[in-house]
Parts: structure tokens; sequence; C-alpha cells
């Protein structure tokens, strides 16, 4: 593996924890304000944002390459509504998807086709996040904020279970 598409991959995985940590936050935004379903929902995100670090984690030792621990930046920690938390959540998802298209323009650049199809995966996996906190958003548009509509809203994110993505 070349040294710049390993320090990518460790780029990555930090953004990817990151991910997991602001989804934390959010989660614990959720809990302080009495929406469990909104919390649960947020951990269950946070839990597949740990499992798509540990995807490109995998990855480099599959290839000889090393893994480097960076500190993780501190996430937002207050938020102004539910609305706002799920917008941040797709705006957050469009900078991911960002960067795993930053990552897939290096893959090609480099001739790095195991990165490459490994990518494939993370650019179908970034519609999917960006189409699912958009789907949640036009809800909670529809719920409001306050009364009946959001309480319903959290007893249907309640249900979100974790299903980890397929091995690298």
């Amino acid at each position: 593996m070349k040294a710049n598409v390993q320090k990518a991959i460790n780029g990555q995985i930090n953004a990817e924890i990151y991910s997991a940590y602001l989804y934390l936050s959010m989660a614990a935004y959720f809990d302080g304000q009495d929406l469990p379903g909104f919390a649960n929902w947020m951990k269950m995100q946070a839990q597949e944002e740990m499992a798509h670090a540990m995807k490109f984690y995998d990855f480099v030792y599959d290839r000889g390459g090393s893994v480097e621990m960076k500190a993780i930046a501190q996430p937002p920690v207050k938020f102004k509504s539910p609305l706002v938390v799920v917008q941040q959540v797709l705006d957050h998802e469009k900078d991911v998807t960002a960067l795993i298209h930053a990552l897939y323009e290096l893959a090609q650049k480099e001739k790095d086709y195991a990165f490459e199809s490994l990518l494939k995966w993370y650019i179908d996996e970034q519609v999917e996040e960006e189409s699912t906190a958009g789907q949640l958003i036009d809800k909670l548009k529809l719920a409001g904020d306050k009364g009946p509509g959001l309480f319903m809203l959290d007893k249907e994110l309640g249900g979100r279970t974790f299903t980890p993505p397929p091995a690298a």
C-alpha cells in the first residue's frame, strides 16, 4: 500500500470515529430531551460509523499497512431543536460523502484497484445515509418539534436496530 493511500485511509478512520462521536453527542441531547427513540436512532448511527471505521482499519492491515490513531475532535454538545440536529446529520453525511469521493479519486489516481473496490461500497452507503437523513428531516417537518407527532416519530425511531456491514 502506498504511503499516501495509507495516510488518507488513516484520516478517514479518524473521520468515521468522529462521526460516531458526533452521533453519540446527538444521542445525549435527545436523551436529555426525553426522546429515547431519537437517542436510539443516533446510537445506532454511532455504531454504524464505528463499523465503517473498522472496515477501513481491517482493510489497512489486510494490505500490510498500519493504522495510526489520531485525536478525535470534540463534537458540538448543544443543539437548538430535533429538526436542527437532523439537518446537521444530513450536512455531516454530505461532508463524509465528499471525503469518500476524494478517496475514490485518490484510488483511481494511484491505480489502487483493491481500494477502489472497497470504496464502491462506501459510495453506495453514502447515498443511503443521505437519503435516510433527508427522509427523517421530511418526517420531522411534518411531525413538528413538539407535540404528538414528535412523540409518534420518536416511537418509530426507537425500533431501529444495528446491522453490521459486510466484512471488507
